[in-house]
């Protein structure tokens, strides 16, 4: 009688496992397991965290805004970054922080994202509570699509105005790294090598070298990027600019991947990160 009911009672308890769904799970970039306060602890330490997020996921806003309130509990010296904001909306984006204008502005006159709302408004929000800088520190749109359109030199025709909103000219651009390269072979369609197919490529290292940019023209504190997971994945893209700038920096990055069971981190999306936001494929998006 006591074995049947001892072998009940492992079922039950191996049901109500399976049973279990977690959000999320975190890993080092080995694969292993890993607790989200050791990962606080080691943002914590940084000079510049990166956090390549998937631009429509719910539980990356959420876990970025739980992340910034942990992080500011331990250094109250944060800096919050955005490539969701372009530099020359810096003006606007200050004058909301500060109260001089209100929301309707900020929506109005700078370039916020459709998912603004939903996704980055709750981080905005928490820089204006805590009084901490929030910086746009993306190229403008427009002069990234000029680079694509005609190529890297058509920004030196730009006047002098303008260029304050993009990193120094001329920037360096390494298209043999593998991030560029896959970029630049799948705007291609597999074609090979017309320079101006490798522009797409080349407009994505202007965003990249122009957030590095602006991290480090505004970098005081504990500086927080928020950025899409493929402008610091495989530490390339902004990480590559930041080294190259400051190699003293100490930088963390964070990626985010779906995986249809986050039991385990695939091998694919190992070695991609200092730590990886393993999240379930049908996990709810924000758009």
């Amino acid at each position: 009688m006591r074995i049947c009911i001892a072998c009940l009672f492992l079922v039950v308890i191996t049901t109500v496992r399976a049973q279990d769904k977690p959000a999320y799970k975190l890993f080092t970039q080995e694969g292993k397991d890993v607790e989200y306060t050791k990962m606080i602890k080691a943002l914590a330490k940084a000079d510049v965290v990166l956090v390549g997020e998937l631009h429509d996921n719910a539980i990356d806003h959420w876990l970025e805004l739980q992340v910034a309130k942990d992080l500011y509990a331990v250094r109250n010296d944060l800096v919050l970054g955005f490539e969701m904001f372009e530099a020359d909306d810096q003006i606007v984006l200050g004058e909301y922080l500060t109260g001089v204008i209100e929301e309707r502005h900020l929506l109005s006159e700078a370039k916020v994202w459709d998912n603004y709302k939903n996704d980055y408004k709750p981080l905005i929000e928490l820089a204006k509570e805590k009084k901490l800088p929030a910086i746009a520190t993306n190229v403008p749109r427009r002069y990234a699509n000029l680079v694509y359109r005609k190529g890297i030199d058509a920004l030196q025709t730009l006047p002098e105005e303008a260029k304050k909103w993009i990193a120094p000219l001329p920037i360096e651009i390494d298209l043999t790294l593998p991030g560029y390269k896959s970029l630049a072979s799948m705007s291609m369609g597999g074609h090979g090598g017309a320079p101006s197919n490798e522009n797409m490529a080349r407009s994505q290292a202007v965003k990249d070298a122009t957030m590095a940019y602006f991290i480090l023209k505004n970098r005081k504190g504990l500086f927080v990027h928020y950025n899409g997971a493929y402008h610091s994945q495989n530490f390339e893209g902004i990480v590559w600019y930041l080294k190259k700038a400051a190699p003293e920096l100490k930088i963390v990055t964070i990626h985010s991947v779906e995986q249809d069971s986050i039991e385990e981190l695939e091998e694919k999306n190992q070695k991609v990160a200092d730590f990886v936001i393993a999240i379930p494929k049908d996990m709810t998006k924000t758009y």
